[in-house]
Order: C-alpha cells, then sequence, then structure tokens
C-alpha cells in the first residue's frame, strides 16, 4: 500500500512529515517538539497506517527541542507501529535527543488496564466481608492494646516509682479541671430540657409535680454519666490521639525507645490513670448541674420553690440511681483513654494519618460508650439495681 507525502503543522512550529517507499514508512520530526506543541500531533501521528509496510524510520535531526512528553508521544507511536508489525528505528538523533529518548523510554510504565466491573451484588457482598474483616481486626488488635495496658498498669502499682506523677497531675487538669466550662454548661442545659418536656407531658395527667422523679431518674443514671462521656470522648480523648499522634510524626516516641524511656510508661499511664481518676468527679459535677438546670425550669413552670424541688427530690431513694452513674464513670474513662492512646499510636508519618486516627478515636470511643451503657442497663435491670 502506498501513501500519499503528508506534512502536518501545528503551532509553535511543531510537526512531522510522512513519506513512504519500498515498503517503508519514513517520518520526519521537526521543531519543538514539548509539551505546549504535542496536543494536535499526537492525534495525528495515532492516524498513521502501517498497512503493506515492514519497515519504519524515524528521521530525528530536525528536532529543535524535546521534553519528557514529546518522547514519551514519539515512543508511544514507535510502540503502536511495532504492535503492527512493523520493525522501527531512529536515525540522526542529536546527544541530547538520544539521552531524554533513552531515558523516557527506561522509566515508562504501561497503565494498567481498567479493572473489569463485577455483578453488584457481589460487589456489595465483598466489601461488607472486607468491612467486616477490618472490624474484627480492629476489635483484636484494641483487646491486645487493652491487656497491654492492663499488664503495665499492674506493673505500675506494685513499683509506683515507674508512674510520673508530674505528668499524672498535668493530664488530670487537663482532662478534668479544664473541662469543667464545657460538661458544666450542657449539663445544665440537659436538666432544663428534661424539665421542660417532662413538665409538658405530665400535665396531661396532673402530675407535674413527678417532673423532679423524671429529672433525678435521668440526669442521675444516664445522661449526666452519658453526656460527659461524649464530652470527654470528643475532648480529651481526640486530643490524646493527636498529641501521641505528633510525637510519632516527629520520631519522639522513637527517641524515647532509643534513651530507654517506654512510651507505655511515660505516655500512656498517665492519661490512662488520670483520666480514671477525674471521670466520677466530672460525673457528680454533671450530675449537680443538671439537677440544678431541672430545679429552675421546674421552679419557671411548676411555680414550686426550691425547697420543695428538694423535699420531692428526697422522698423516695435515689442512691442506687447515683451509684449507678457513678459506676459506669471509671469503666467509660478506661474506654475512653486507651482508645485514644492506641489510636495515636497508629498514626503513620504524616498529618493526614493524624487526623483520620483522631476522628477514628473519637467516632470508637463514642460507639464502645454507648455499647457499654446498653449493658449496663442491662445488666442493672437484671440485677434490679
Amino acid at each position: 500500500m502506498a501513501l500519499a507525502d503528508v506534512e502536518v503543522p501545528t503551532a509553535d512550529q511543531c510537526s512531522f512529515t510522512v513519506k513512504t517507499a519500498e515498503r517503508q514508512l519514513t517520518v520526519s520530526f521537526e521543531g519543538a517538539w514539548t509539551i505546549r506543541t504535542v496536543g494536535q500531533v499526537s492525534r495525528d501521528l495515532r492516524k498513521l497506517k502501517a498497512k503493506g509496510l515492514e519497515t519504519a524510520r524515524f528521521d530525528l535531526a530536525e528536532i529543535e527541542s524535546l521534553d519528557t512528553a514529546g518522547a514519551w508521544v514519539i515512543i508511544r507511536t514507535a510502540a503502536e507501529l511495532k504492535a503492527a508489525g512493523l520493525s522501527v528505528e531512529y536515525h540522526r538523533a542529536s546527544q541530547t535527543t538520544e539521552t531524554i529518548m533513552r531515558t523516557v523510554s527506561e522509566n515508562h510504565i504501561e497503565c494498567p488496564p481498567e479493572p473489569s466491573r463485577g455483578n453488584a451484588l457481589v460487589q456489595v457482598l465483598e466489601h461488607l466481608g472486607h468491612e467486616t474483616y477490618l472490624f474484627c481486626k480492629a476489635g483484636r488488635d484494641l483487646l491486645n492494646f487493652l491487656g497491654y495496658t492492663v499488664i503495665v498498669l499492674v506493673r505500675s502499682i506494685l513499683n509506683p516509682r515507674r508512674i510520673r506523677f508530674v505528668a499524672l497531675v498535668s493530664q488530670m487538669e487537663q482532662t478534668g479541671f479544664n473541662a469543667l466550662p464545657i460538661v458544666g454548661p450542657i449539663s445544665f442545659l440537659i436538666g432544663v430540657v428534661l424539665a421542660f418536656q417532662g413538665a409538658d407531658q405530665l400535665a396531661r395527667f396532673g402530675a407535674q409535680i413527678y417532673t423532679v422523679n423524671l429529672v433525678a431518674v435521668g440526669i442521675l443514671r444516664e445522661m449526666g454519666i452519658l453526656l460527659t462521656a461524649i464530652i470527654v470522648a470528643g475532648r480529651s480523648g481526640s486530643a490524646f490521639t493527636a498529641q501521641i499522634g505528633m510525637m510519632k510524626v516527629n520520631e519522639e516516641i522513637d527517641a524515647m525507645e532509643t534513651i530507654g524511656l517506654d512510651p507505655m510508661d511515660v505516655l500512656v499511664m498517665p492519661r490512662v490513670i488520670g483520666l480514671f481518676l477525674v471521670m466520677p468527679l466530672l460525673t457528680f459535677y454533671a450530675d449537680v448541674m443538671g439537677l440544678l438546670g431541672g430545679a429552675i425550669m421546674a421552679m419557671a413552670t411548676l411555680d414550686i420553690s426550691l425547697a420543695q424541688f428538694t423535699s420531692q427530690l428526697l422522698s423516695v431513694p435515689r442512691l442506687n440511681d447515683f451509684l449507678v452513674g457513678m459506676i459506669k464513670a471509671p469503666f467509660f474513662a478506661i474506654i475512653i483513654s486507651i482508645v485514644g492512646c492506641y489510636e495515636g499510636l497508629r498514626v503513620a508519618r504524616s498529618a493526614e494519618s493524624v487526623g483520620k486516627q483522631t476522628t477514628r478515636s473519637v467516632v470508637e470511643a463514642i460507639f464502645l460508650v454507648i455499647v457499654l451503657d446498653a449493658l449496663f442497663s442491662v445488666i442493672f435491670s437484671i440485677i434490679g439495681i
């Protein structure tokens, strides 16, 4: 097959000339073959026909400038002609052109084929299975970390000199005292909401006075400790992950291990013990603020005095309700602190990983707190508390 001589000009003096003779295809490249000029040329080169030809000769003598984009277009054209059965040779290339062509050719990587899309139902089941496996693996790893933390905690109790009391007091201040400004107002407002909604519903039965009982049970058994745990998980749990994660990014944890310090003693134990000690105090504070909010709303909506509210509050035993919330506090503290430290130690050496693990820490801690709260509710119901 004989092809007519073709010259394809493009902008910025970039072109190629095609000639055929004696079953040989000759392509002469001219001008500046750079990323700015090879767009149109690339499309035209793909129109070359190889039928009836045996060899291809690429003449590179007239190339004025060449970058990796231009070299890749020429190499791709040669590869397509080779796939059609032609043998391709390069001629009269300058040393610079030859170097660029060789570099691009040696580092060229074929794009992998687009994965085939299977059955949609199969893909959904596969994704569900993969996520289930990752969930179970994360649960196993977290349980292992819990066991390791308990071992280190027992070791610290048997040898109190391992406990870093300065760091412990600092963590108690950060997680406990500094959390009061946020725990108090939220608990107060929850008490207000419970009292308002309770009074509105109980008024239909003429039993508004029992709004006090509703507020007391709701705050002492559930809302006080649950809100405190969620606030601490979002505030302190995320801080644990971010702090330890940034130390890992900056290789500070590696430096600790190099000089013989155990990160569990230095970083994890002060946070776990500190939150364990302050969580019951935060819960008690949340209970007081929640009851105060309920009392103020009850006085406003039911026209009762603070003395009447207190008398109704003490009219039935509330010790069990109070103890239920206080018993939950240490367990929630352990979950939040361990999840925060665990995710912090899993941070890779990038800022993106810090953000990802911090998010995971908050979500996992809140999820586990709610699950444990549900288990406690079932247990207390069974034993009659």
